[in-house]
């Protein structure tokens, strides 16, 4: 054991239980969070606007401040990021952190003196938490390689953007500098193919332990490596590597391929970081434990009134396991009430633990089904155990208007490995889709909809449909599912 990973295993210990202990009493953390954070932005624009001096309970909140998404937000965003002090929190953001919106364009995503410490401690304690339960601090003896955004800043009025992953790449204390992968300069590189090569000659040779970053990355990562060496398998290449830390993307439909090329199992470590606060982790049970420890007032919407007028907006203390819920941030980096777009359901209520569902406007619900990302990511995961296939990613997409016959849900499946058997594949899918979505199981049985097509594609089919749309890289994800044929169709066009 080294010095360092000797020194860790009481400080990750230390921590653990103290987050623990936190965690446990989420509900009286939540309302001091409430307390304090509107006492902060009383003085603010925002705050004078919707009079925070005259709010004393969560039920004054949602009487004074409606939920928005950026859009909606967005006359106040606009003068944050013209430079304008006390808008939305009292002074300016130390960061922007530049996002892609579907709808808004650019997004710009205020980060606090405040807020911003937390991104980088939760990721910490996410760390610690699996050092805490697994006693593997050997990993800090080694090198960790995290595949992120570039870290070059630019200045908005003064205040320093960039990406997320860029940021944090700035805030990364000091004693775990030196077991970072890759430099400085090598993470810098714009394109991403050719910052993924970079990155595989810069980590040959080093005495690698941890990666983290998106799926589908570390596996363009890992074939680099592959490519360069001629090994058979990863872990011939690094054969201490023993933590995978991911977030954004579910990986259970990854694991296959990813354990394939590796050539074993690693230890998993799921995150859920976003641009507006580091919301959960993986600690020691089923889910992510909810962090009440970053400043963020947690509410939640039943997903299906989240486009109502006045929604029903619920406290830590009022939610319930197994329901779908829109997840509502107020934050001590000046967003409130704020919509981020996600779904979550909750797995556990001591302590709060959550299992991340999908996106609000990712969804298929052309006749009223309405299907999300979780029920087709167990669906593929199941049918992928069943047949021992290794998919790459995969897309779901209604077709409406077919030549011929029903309309039907389309699959589309990246493998290098075709399956031997497709329409065993699609009943699979099909019959688990239709066990955990009541509506799909109707349509199907009422002659509405068919069963569900496969259709298969190259195993890099959708690298190249995201290099043909310019994200190729970095936090950039491939949506599980769309309500119209736009995704697909981009995707049949970029094989062409």
């Amino acid at each position: 054991m080294g010095i360092k990973s000797f020194l860790i295993k009481p400080i990750a210990r230390y921590i653990s239980r103290s987050n623990e202990r936190a965690f446990a009493c989420a509900v009286n953390r939540q309302q001091e969070t409430f307390k304090t954070l509107i006492t902060t932005a009383s003085k603010t624009k925002f705050g004078r606007d919707h009079d925070f001096e005259g709010i004393k309970s969560p039920a004054d909140f949602c009487q004074q401040v409606p939920i928005r998404d950026y859009e909606a937000l967005r006359p106040y965003m606009d003068q944050v990021v013209a430079g304008q002090p006390d808008i939305l929190w009292p002074g300016l953001p130390i960061y922007l952190a530049k996002t892609s919106g579907t709808t808004s364009g650019t997004k710009y995503i205020p980060m606090t003196k405040a807020s911003t410490p937390h991104h980088v401690n939760t990721a910490r304690d996410a760390l610690f938490s699996y050092v805490h339960r697994s006693g593997r601090s050997d990993i800090f003896d080694g090198q960790m390689l995290y595949l992120s955004g570039s870290p070059e800043l630019t200045t908005t009025n003064g205040i320093l953007t960039g990406r997320l992953s860029g940021i944090v790449n700035h805030q990364i204390p000091g004693w775990i500098k030196g077991n970072k992968l890759p430099c400085e300069k090598t993470n810098s590189i714009t394109d991403w193919e050719e910052k993924v090569e970079a990155i595989a000659e810069e980590s040959l040779g080093q005495d690698l332990r941890l990666i983290g970053g998106i799926p589908p990355w570390v596996q363009m990562y890992y074939e680099a490596i592959l490519r360069k060496t001629g090994a058979a398998t990863v872990h011939e290449v690094f054969p201490k590597l023993t933590v995978f830390m991911y977030g954004g993307v579910n990986y259970s439909p990854y694991r296959a391929k990813l354990n394939s090329l590796v050539g074993s199992v690693l230890d998993s470590v799921e995150t859920y970081p976003a641009s507006e606060g580091f919301l959960a982790y993986q600690d020691t049970g089923e889910g992510l434990v909810l962090n009440t420890e970053a400043g963020i007032y947690y509410e939640f919407v039943p997903s299906d009134e989240i486009f109502k007028e006045r929604p029903t907006r619920l406290g830590l203390d009022q939610v319930e396991v197994g329901q779908n819920y829109a997840i509502i941030l107020s934050t001590n980096a000046g967003l409130w009430a704020y919509n981020i777009g996600d779904t979550i359901e909750f797995v556990s209520l001591d302590p709060y633990r959550i299992r991340v569902t999908g996106r609000i406007k990712h969804f298929i619900s052309a006749f009223g089904e309405h299907v999300i990302a979780h029920e087709v990511e167990y669906a593929m995961q199941h049918a992928s155990d069943a047949m021992q296939l290794q998919i790459n990613e995969f897309t779901v997409a209604p077709q409406v208007n077919p030549e011929s016959g029903l309309p039907y849900h389309e699959w589309f499946l990246a493998t290098d490995l075709p399956p031997n058997d497709n329409a065993r594949l699609a009943d699979i899918l099909d019959q688990s889709m239709q066990e955990q979505n009541i509506y799909y199981k109707d349509l199907i049985q009422g002659n509405i909809l068919r069963p569900a097509i496969v259709t298969i594609l190259p195993g890099d089919a959708f690298r190249r449909y995201m290099e043909s749309q310019g994200k190729l890289g970095g936090q950039n994800k491939v949506p599980r599912l769309s309500n119209d044929r736009k995704i697909a169709n981009q995707l049949m066009a970029a094989q062409s």
